[in-house]
């Protein structure tokens, strides 16, 4: 090693200092032997040690609000082979979900396993902490220490102090607003399995708010365990909570610096109550109802069925949203529903109630119509979010998918209806998947595709067949090799369930509309990487638009569609929340956009879209901006009533 080699030079200097030296410079203090020199590794200056000792007070303190929670875990790794034109692609997939009590797994206590819990299919491990911890580490080859997984999130969650490690100041550094001082850490003399890295702490009050490397604590053995970057977020006034972070390990026996693996991991719903036994059966209670009675109008009976069907839909998306599983409403998500309303305005459909959009906070690449709500995982917004001047490419993906979806609302495709019952939602969030199939049928989807092809011909959407067209060969491409990204997990998977055929798509017709997929071509992005487009925030569970900039194609490597990336975060400081300040009612809704076919007779006319709008926080800053949707099908100032006739 170059710091062992620096090393015994200084020592040979040395010697030759004392040789040279006159006796009477030289005192030998009894009792105690010369300390040879560091390797080369700057000591911590007295303020520097008081930022490190306030890191460790700090660290504990987060180790006690983490036993306290139960958030969701979701890790999705890729194995890589390497390409002569990408260097490197996919070869395989994992997907990994959890909700994990971190009572149960930090620190010496044991969680026992359940004896079914190897059996339970893909989320088997969703319903017991150790197991699904257990089947990750066996996932990122973590055999030689169980406690790998806790490691990414917490440096030691036992020892860390100055007993077990050393710290040496590297320097000041700055994420995104937050000032930070970086030591490099080293287990102490034969501490072994510890963390061996690189920490960064915030100079305000002491936080590590980013730490990577391995935790082999030897590098005798380091090629024995995984390497890793995680990083935190400031989720409440000087708490700082483990957000995301990124694994990866070469291949040696590949030349060429082929990655072996990668993976990505997220963490949120920290503001989840904490399961408890005795409660796991009871419901989520229901707050905020109004006393209307006296206003409200005699309700038909066909309005009594669609009272009925929404009754259904609402409670499933408040349960799934209690569980953690969608994003908390947001602005990002009326931008999304005024482009499926958009849908059908432009093909003169009526609606009794307008569409509203949700984003699933899960990693595979799928969406759903539960009763009027469309739900699309963030992944697919992700990928499909294809930046170009104009944010057309983005626009038409969006159409596409939103339109499948809107398809199903229009065919009467809706959610069993046994869900407006509240007994059938009486199950815990960790059974959540088990307890609610929301799939369409085949049928359902073939149906749902023809009628798409024939929404995307309005004059407004014909572009979208071109680019989401282009996304499905770039996917097509992949599929095969990322079969648990496109496994859906509780809605509609993009490709067909043909287990004896290549994979299909159900909107195949839309495949042979788009551009022929050209890899080599540096203008042509068909799809993104993941994680391009949203954040999110892990406390409040609120997705926000990314604001990166454009970087530019310099070689078809550059492209990565649908691979896992490192992990970059633009921290910040903790700001609590401002109240929204009221607006006026605006006159009435927008023209439509140039060329836009009048609407027919009750039906509300389509909003107009920018092409590239300013962006903001919630709003996407490619995405054609909207107004926000009618809510509570009232239709928006300016526009008439859509008859009752679907």
């Amino acid at each position: 090693m170059i710091f062992r080699k620096a090393c015994m030079a200084g020592l040979a200097l040395a010697s030759m200092m004392v040789l040279a030296a006159p006796a009477h410079a030289i005192k030998i203090l009894p009792g105690k032997k010369k300390q040879p020199d560091d390797t080369g590794y700057t000591k911590p200056t007295p303020a520097q040690n008081q930022l490190i000792d306030r890191a460790i007070a700090r660290e504990a303190e987060v180790i006690k609000v983490l036993k306290e929670r139960a958030p969701l875990t979701e890790v999705y790794i890729q194995t890589m082979k390497p390409d002569q034109d990408l260097l490197q692609v996919p070869e395989s997939d994992q997907h990994f979900l959890g909700r994990v009590e971190f009572s149960k797994v930090i620190g010496d206590r044991t969680y026992e396993t359940s004896k079914t819990a190897a059996s339970g299919g893909k989320f088997g491990f969703f319903k017991n902490s150790l197991s699904f911890i257990t089947g990750l580490g066996k996932a990122l080859n973590l055999e030689f220490n169980e406690a790998g997984f806790m490691q990414m999130l917490l440096i030691d969650s036992k020892d860390f102090d100055r007993q077990h490690y050393n710290f040496y100041f590297v320097r000041n550094d700055f994420l995104g607003s937050v000032a930070t001082t970086v030591f490099d850490v080293q287990p102490a003399k034969g501490s072994y399995g510890r963390f061996f890295g690189r920490i960064w702490i915030e100079r305000r009050g002491g936080n590590i708010v980013r730490f990577n490397g391995s935790f082999n604590g030897s590098q005798a053995t380091h090629s024995e365990y995984y390497h890793f970057d995680s990083w935190r977020t400031n989720v409440q006034p000087d708490i700082w909570l483990p957000n995301s972070f990124y694994v990866e390990e070469s291949n040696p026996k590949v030349p060429g610096n082929i990655v072996k693996f990668k993976a990505v991991g997220h963490i949120w719903g920290y503001a989840l109550k904490v399961p408890e036994k005795e409660l796991e059966n009871t419901s989520v209670e229901v707050q905020g109802a109004t006393d209307v009675s006296n206003e409200a109008q005699d309700v038909s009976p066909l309005g009594a069925q669609r009272e009925w069907v929404q009754q259904a839909e609402d409670n499933v998306i408040d349960r799934l949203t209690k569980a953690g599983l969608l994003a908390a409403p947001s602005e990002f998500d009326k931008t999304l529903a005024a482009l499926a309303n958009n849908i059908l305005a432009y093909n003169q459909i009526p609606l009794s109630r307008p569409i509203r959009v949700r984003t699933l906070l899960t990693e595979p690449l799928e969406s759903l119509a539960v009763g009027n709500t469309v739900l699309l995982s963030k992944s697919v917004i992700d990928t499909t979010a294809v930046i170009t001047a104009d944010g057309a490419q983005q626009a038409g993906n969006l159409n596409a998918i939103l339109a499948f979806e809107v398809a199903h609302v229009i065919l009467g495709h809706r959610l069993d209806t046994k869900y407006a019952f509240s007994d059938r939602l009486l199950f815990p969030d960790t059974s959540a998947f088990a307890h609610i199939p929301m799939h369409h049928t085949d049928k359902d989807n073939e149906e749902a595709a023809k009628k798409t092809v024939e929404l995307l011909n309005a004059k407004e959407l014909q572009d979208a067949p071109t680019y989401f067209g282009l996304y499905l060969q770039q996917l097509s491409a992949r599929v095969k090799a990322l079969p648990d990204l496109n496994k859906a997990m509780i809605g509609d998977s993009l490709i067909k369930n043909d287990k004896d055929k290549d994979p299909t798509f159900w909107l195949a017709a839309l495949q042979a509309k788009g551009q022929k997929l050209d890899v080599k071509d540096l203008k042509q992005m068909a799809a993104m990487p993941l994680s391009s487009f949203l954040k999110f925030d892990p406390w409040t569970d609120q997705v926000i638009t990314l604001h990166a900039a454009q970087e530019p194609i310099l070689n078809p490597r550059d492209k990565m569609p649908f691979e896992v990336t490192p992990i970059y975060l633009r921290l910040s400081y903790y700001t609590a929340p401002v109240a929204p300040a009221a607006t006026p009612a605006a006159a009435g809704a927008p023209a439509p956009a140039t060329g836009a076919a009048a609407p027919a007779a009750g039906t509300a006319a389509p909003v107009q879209q920018q092409a590239t709008p300013a962006p903001v926080d919630g709003n996407p800053g490619n995405a054609p901006q909207t107004a926000p949707a009618p809510q509570n099908g009232a239709p928006a100032s300016g526009t008439s009533t859509p008859p009752q006739n679907q």
